[in-house]
């Protein structure tokens, strides 16, 4: 006990000098490692430092090269969103040109018909399948012709119009997505390290972007505008084939309607030939009718003028039969009394026979003179017909340039 509680130990001085020089050595060597690890970290800040400003400043470039990428295709897709706008514009315009084109067909084919259908009420031999009504044919067939080719065009413009406002949906939905990847963009191009408001958001950014790579989004932008440019051609190579055949269509039913009209002028000059004709032939008829009425009368009084002779002559030959014996002589005055009764006889009956022919002939010639008069009054119908009635159809109707 009396150990335990005396002096301590004494070290001795070389005890004491290695302890000093183990603490110096120990110190020394935490200073060196703590010197080199201040260092250590000096250089991590300085290299994180110099790293994070490349890396902001890369990101800077890239955000600000991305919102130039981004402008570009925007303005290439609303340069062909304005084309296709235009171009639906343009169309609009053309299918309501082929609208009324459709429409301004109705009257010249209603007319058509109406010709037709007043040239049926021609009689007898006026009922003819003339060149009039070939060409009334052909002027029906035409404007059937024209109305059928408009509908089908009209039915190609309302296709491309929808096939345009597909793209035209397309490309603005496009521009709608870079519109908002623009203002994105922009606002991370502005954020700064003391920017207000920052805040990391969500950590997990893994899965951003892998989705479609720059050479898709590139390749997406092209196909819209590639559509666009297509449609575009397809939209104007249909309007230069509208326009053209609205050219040709209205050409063709003008042509058609001029060439009717002088069809028209052509068998009214004819008919009103013959008509003149048929009157001059009327008109003879009836100076021989009156010639031969009078020489009928004139028949007529001849043979009454031969009756008073034949009767004297025939008395004269009673009486001189009672002549008595020899007196009975076949004498020259017997002789002349049995010729003139003879010639007068056969006077008469010649006479007769000729009243008979007069009669006949006189009964031809009214049969022929009523014949003449349904004929003019045939073609006086015709004229009607074809001069007034359809002159009057067809007279407003004017085929316009569609």
């Amino acid at each position: 006990m009396s150990r335990l509680m005396g002096p301590p130990d004494k070290f001795l001085p070389s005890e004491w000098k290695h302890a000093n020089q183990v603490h110096f050595r120990s110190s020394e060597a935490e200073r060196v490692h703590s010197e080199r690890l201040a260092a250590e970290c000096q250089r991590l800040i300085e290299e994180s430092n110099k790293y994070t400003r490349h890396m902001q400043q890369d990101a800077q470039k890239r955000l600000e090269q991305r919102i130039q990428d981004i402008r570009f295709w925007r303005q290439e897709l609303e340069k062909k969103f304005e084309e296709m706008v235009q171009e639906i514009e343009m169309l609009v315009i053309f299918k309501s040109r082929v609208e009324k084109a459709l429409e301004s067909c109705s009257e010249p084919l209603q007319v058509t018909l109406q010709c037709l259908t007043e040239r049926e009420k021609r009689v007898a031999i006026d009922l003819v399948h003339d060149e009039v009504e070939e060409e009334l044919l052909k002027e029906k067939e035409v404007i059937e012709g024209v109305m059928v080719l408009l509908q089908r065009t009209l039915e190609q413009i309302n296709e491309q119009i929808r096939l345009i406002r597909s793209v035209k949906y397309y490309l603005e939905k496009d521009l709608q997505d870079k519109f908002q990847a623009e203002r994105i963009d922009d606002f991370c191009s502005l954020l700064t390290n003391t920017s207000p408001d920052l805040n990391g958001g969500n950590s997990n950014f893994t899965s951003v972007g892998i989705a479609v790579t720059p050479e898709e989004w590139e390749n997406l932008c092209n196909l819209n505008i590639s559509k666009a440019e297509k449609e575009k051609n397809n939209s104007l190579s249909l309007r230069a084939l509208v326009a053209s055949l609205l050219e040709q269509t209205a050409a063709d039913m003008r042509r058609q309607y001029e060439a009717t009209g002088r069809a028209f002028e052509l068998r009214i000059q004819e008919t009103k030939t013959a008509k003149t004709q048929l009157e001059n032939q009327l008109n003879g008829l009836l100076a021989e009718i009156a010639n031969q009425e009078k020489n009928l009368e004139a028949l007529k009084v001849a043979i009454a003028e031969k009756e008073a002779p034949l009767k004297v002559a025939q008395t004269r030959l009673s009486a001189r039969s009672q002549r008595p014996n020899v007196e009975l002589c076949h004498d020259p005055a017997q002789i002349q009394l049995l010729a003139e009764v003879k010639e007068l006889a056969n006077h008469i009956k010649r006479l007769a026979e000729a009243l008979e022919l007069s009669e006949m002939e006189l009964k031809a010639l009214v049969s022929r003179q009523l014949s003449l008069e349904e004929e003019i009054q045939v073609k006086t119908n015709s004229l009607y017909i074809d001069e007034v009635v359809c002159h009057q159809l067809r007279q407003p109707v004017v085929i316009h340039n569609f």
